[in-house]
C-alpha cells in the first residue's frame, strides 16, 4: 500500500514539476503571438494557400497567409494593439456580469443561499444536495470553493458520516461540473465570446448565443449531481470507512438577521422576474423586436446582446435587498463598493485578455487560423475521422491538457481559434466544439494539481485527516472524473445522435 502511494505521488509529482516549469498563461499569450508572428513570414514566403467556400461573398476564394513582420504587418501590429483589447468580445461580458455577481457575493446573499440549501435537507438527500449545491454555485465561481466545499464536509459530520466523503461530493460538484448549471452565468459568456473572437478570425459569419448550450446543461446538472452521488456513496465514502480523526467542526445556524436577508432577496428576485417576463413573453413585448427574415417578433436580439446585463441585474437586485437587509449595504458608497470588490479580482484577467486579444487578432490579419482549419478538415475528413470520434478524441485530448493548464479561458482562447473554424469544416456546429471543451476542461479539474485551488482544497482536507497528501486528494477525486467523463460525454453522443439542440437556435451540427 504504502509503495503504491509512493509511486502515485511520483507520478504525480512529475505532472506537477512539468507544469511548474510552464510560464504564467499571459506569457504563454506573448509566446504564442511572436510565434504567429515568425509563422506568418514562414507561411507567406512559402506561397501556400486553400480553397474554401466564403459564405460572405457566396463563392469559393483563395487564402494565402499574411506576414506580420513585412510593413503592412508590423503597422498592423502597433495600430491595432488598442483595438483588439477593447474590442475583445469576452471582456466586457465578463466584467458586466461580474458587476452584479459581486454585489450578491459580497452582501454575503450566495453564501447564505447556498449554507440554507446544504443544512435544510433530509439525511438521504444530504449526497445529492450537496453535490447539486456545489454545481449550481459555479454561478458566482469562486463562492463554491470557499463556501460550499467546507461546508459539504461540515454538514456530513454533522450527519454522522466521514467529512471527506462531504468535502469530495462537494468538490466534485463545484468544480468537476463547473459547466454544468441550471442557469447561464459569466462562464457562459466568457466561452461563447472567446468562440465568437474564433469565428470572425477566420471570417466565418456565425454568432454563438450566451444560450448556446443552456438546454444541454441543464440536463447536465441533474445527470452529474446523481452521478455524483453514486460516486460518494459506492466507491468513495466505503472506501474511506469510518471517520475516526478528532476534528468535529460546528455547524453555525443562519442568524435571525441573515434569513431575513433571504426573504427579502427572494421577494425582490420575484418580483424582478415578473417584470421581466412581461417585457418578453407578450407578442408585442418591449424585449421584442422585428427579424427581417420571418417578419416576426422574437427575442433574438435581446438574447444575443441583452441577456448579460439582465445576468447582472439578477444578482445585483437581490444582493442589494440582502444588503439592506443585513446592514452589510447601508449606503450608496457600500454598493458600489461591491461591485468594485468583485472588478478588484478580476484584474488578472483584465490583463490576460489584452494579450490573448493580440494573438487571437493576429490569428485573424495573417490567415493562419483560416489556412489551419481548412487543411485540418481536409486532412481529417480524408481519413474519415469525423463526428462522434472526433469529439471523443477532442475530449481526452482536453482533459489531458487541463493537467498542466488550469485556466479554462486560457486553454479555450489558444484552442478556440483552432479547433472551432476546424470543426466548423467538418459540420460540427460551434456551440457543440465549445460544449464538448466545456466537459473536458471541467471532469479533470479536480485531479489537476495545477488547478488554482488545489492547495486550498488540500487544507481543507488536512482538518480532518492530517497526514492527507497530494496522492490522498487526487486518489479520492479520480472516481469522479472517470464516472463525469464517461456519463457527460455519453450525454453528448446521445444528443448528438438524436440531433437535439444544445440552446435556443443552437444546433450539434450544421
Amino acid at each position: 500500500m504504502d509503495s503504491s502511494k509512493g509511486k502515485n505521488k511520483g507520478f504525480l509529482g512529475g505532472i506537477e514539476r512539468v507544469g511548474n516549469k510552464l510560464p504564467h498563461p499571459v506569457i504563454i499569450f506573448v509566446i504564442l503571438a511572436l510565434a504567429i508572428i515568425l509563422i506568418s513570414e514562414i507561411v507567406a514566403r512559402s506561397g501556400f494557400s486553400v480553397q474554401y467556400f466564403d459564405a460572405n461573398v457566396g463563392e469559393e476564394v483563395t487564402a494565402t497567409a499574411n506576414s506580420l513582420l513585412n510593413g503592412d504587418g508590423l503597422l498592423y501590429i502597433f495600430n491595432s494593439a488598442t483595438s483588439n483589447f477593447t474590442g475583445f468580445a469576452p471582456l466586457g461580458t465578463v466584467l458586466v456580469a461580474m458587476l452584479g455577481v459581486g454585489v450578491a457575493e459580497w452582501s454575503g446573499l450566495i453564501g447564505s443561499a447556498l449554507k440554507k440549501m446544504i443544512t435544510k435537507v433530509p439525511a438521504r438527500l444530504l449526497t445529492a444536495v450537496v453535490v447539486f449545491a456545489g454545481i449550481i454555485s459555479n454561478i458566482a465561481s469562486d463562492a463554491g470553493y470557499v463556501v460550499v466545499i467546507p461546508l459539504g464536509a461540515i454538514v456530513f459530520a454533522g450527519a454522522g458520516r466521514h467529512p471527506i466523503a462531504g468535502l469530495a461530493s462537494a468538490f466534485a460538484g463545484v468544480s468537476a461540473g463547473f459547466s454544468a448549471n441550471l442557469v447561464f452565468g459569466p462562464t457562459d459568456a466568457l466561452l461563447s465570446g472567446i468562440t465568437n473572437e474564433a469565428l470572425a478570425s477566420v471570417g466565418i459569419p456565425y454568432e454563438v448565443s450566451v444560450t448556446g448550450n443552456w438546454y444541454f446543461i441543464i440536463v447536465s446538472t441533474f445527470l452529474l449531481a446523481l452521478v455524483g452521488t453514486l460516486v460518494t456513496e459506492k466507491i468513495v465514502e466505503p472506501n474511506l470507512g469510518e471517520y475516526t480523526g478528532a476534528y468535529k467542526p460546528t455547524d453555525e445556524p443562519l442568524t435571525e438577521e441573515e434569513n431575513k436577508g433571504l426573504k427579502h432577496a427572494g421577494i425582490a428576485l420575484l418580483l424582478f422576474l415578473a417584470l421581466m417576463m412581461f417585457l418578453m413573453i407578450p407578442e408585442s413585448a418591449p424585449l421584442r423586436d422585428l427579424d427581417p427574415e420571418t417578419g416576426e417578433m422574437t427575442l433574438q436580439s435581446f438574447l444575443s446582446s441583452g441577456l448579460i446585463f439582465f445576468i447582472f441585474l439578477v444578482f445585483a437586485i437581490p444582493g442589494y435587498f440582502y444588503g439592506r437587509a443585513t446592514n452589510k449595504i447601508r449606503t450608496s458608497h457600500d454598493f458600489v463598493e461591491s461591485m468594485t470588490e468583485s472588478m478588484r479580482s478580476m484584474g488578472g484577467y483584465i490583463v490576460l485578455a489584452f494579450f490573448a486579444a493580440q494573438f487571437i487578432n493576429y490569428f485573424s490579419y495573417t490567415n493562419l487560423g483560416l489556412l489551419l482549419a481548412s487543411a485540418g478538415a481536409d486532412f481529417l475528413e480524408a481519413i474519415g475521422f469525423t463526428g462522434i470520434p472526433l469529439i471523443i478524441a477532442f475530449i481526452l485530448f482536453t482533459s489531458f491538457i487541463n493537467l498542466f493548464m488550469g485556466s479554462a479561458s486560457a486553454k479555450w482562447a489558444i484552442m478556440g481559434p483552432v479547433f472551432v473554424p476546424m470543426f466548423f469544416n467538418l459540420g460540427l456546429s460551434p456551440e457543440m466544439t465549445q460544449m464538448a471543451y466545456r466537459i473536458a476542461d471541467s471532469s479533470s479539474n479536480v485531479i489537476s494539481p495545477l488547478m488554482s485551488y488545489f492547495a486550498m482544497i488540500l487544507v481543507f482536507m488536512k482538518r480532518y485527516e492530517k497526514d492527507s497528501g497530494l496522492g490522498t486528494l487526487i486518489s479520492t477525486m479520480l472516481p469522479y472524473t472517470i464516472a463525469f467523463l464517461i456519463s457527460w460525454t455519453a450525454l453528448l453522443v446521445i444528443w448528438y445522435f438524436f440531433g437535439l439542440p444544445l440552446g435556443p437556435g443552437a444546433p450539434v451540427t450544421l
